[in-house]
C-alpha cells in the first residue's frame, strides 16, 4: 500500500486517477503548481452515443503566462454548467446507475464555485464516497519539483500522452455500438456499475 501519492487537481478525473488512490492511505492534490492547460484539470471525456466526448470548464487565465493553478477562476459567461449537465443526461440517462449518483454530481455542478480548484475537489471527495475509497484527501502545501518525490502523478495522467495503463472492461451505455471505450472519466464507470466501480480500479 502506497503511504502517499501526489495528484493533480481534476475536473471529473479519469478512471486511471482514481486507481492511484485506491491503496493510498493519504492523497495530495497539487495546490501550489502552476495552471497547466490542455490538461484534466479542466477537462473531462465521457461516451456519448456519437462516441468521446469532452466536456471542458471555461475558466479566466489572467494576463500572466503562469498562473497558480488555485487562482484559476471559473468562467460563467459560458453556460457551461448546462451543456455538461445536459451531456451527461443525454449520455447516461440509460445507465443502471445514473438515478443514484446523477443528483449529487448536479448538485455540486450548479453551486457556482469561483474557483476550479473548489469545484474539483467538491466532486473528487463526493465520487470517492460513491465509490469506496478510504483515502484521506487533502491539499498541498508547497511546490515540489516533479521527480523529487515516490508516487508522483501529477504530470502522468494527461490526455496528451498515450497511458500505459490497462483498463478492466466493464458494460458501457453504448458498448454494442463502439465496443469498449477506455481513458473516460470516472463518471462513466460509477454511473454502469455503481458500487461496484471499486472491483474496477
Amino acid at each position: 500500500m502506497a503511504g502517499k501519492i501526489l495528484l493533480s487537481t481534476a475536473y471529473l478525473p479519469p478512471i486511471e486517477y482514481f486507481t492511484r488512490m485506491v491503496d493510498a492511505e493519504k492523497v495530495l492534490v497539487e495546490k501550489e503548481e502552476n495552471y497547466l492547460k490542455q490538461s484534466y484539470r479542466n477537462r473531462c471525456y465521457i461516451l456519448s452515443a456519437s462516441g468521446k466526448q469532452q466536456l471542458t470548464v471555461p475558466v479566466y487565465l489572467g494576463s500572466f503566462h503562469k498562473t497558480p493553478v488555485k487562482e484559476i477562476r471559473i468562467d460563467y459567461t459560458k453556460r457551461w454548467q448546462q451543456v455538461h449537465l445536459g451531456a451527461l443526461l443525454a449520455a447516461y440517462k440509460s445507465s443502471p446507475f445514473f438515478i443514484y449518483y446523477f443528483e449529487a454530481i448536479e448538485k455540486i455542478i450548479l453551486s457556482g464555485h469561483e474557483f476550479l480548484l473548489d469545484l474539483n475537489m467538491d466532486l473528487l471527495k463526493t465520487i470517492v464516497r460513491m465509490i469506496g475509497i478510504e483515502s484521506r484527501i487533502s491539499y498541498t502545501t508547497e511546490f515540489v519539483t516533479a521527480g523529487r518525490q515516490e508516487n508522483d502523478f501529477r504530470y502522468a495522467i494527461s490526455p496528451k500522452t498515450e497511458s500505459e495503463y490497462s483498463m478492466k472492461e466493464y458494460i458501457q451505455v453504448f458498448r454494442d455500438r463502439k465496443g469498449f471505450v477506455p481513458g473516460l472519466s470516472i463518471v462513466d464507470l460509477v454511473f454502469n456499475t455503481g458500487r461496484d466501480a471499486l472491483m474496477y480500479l
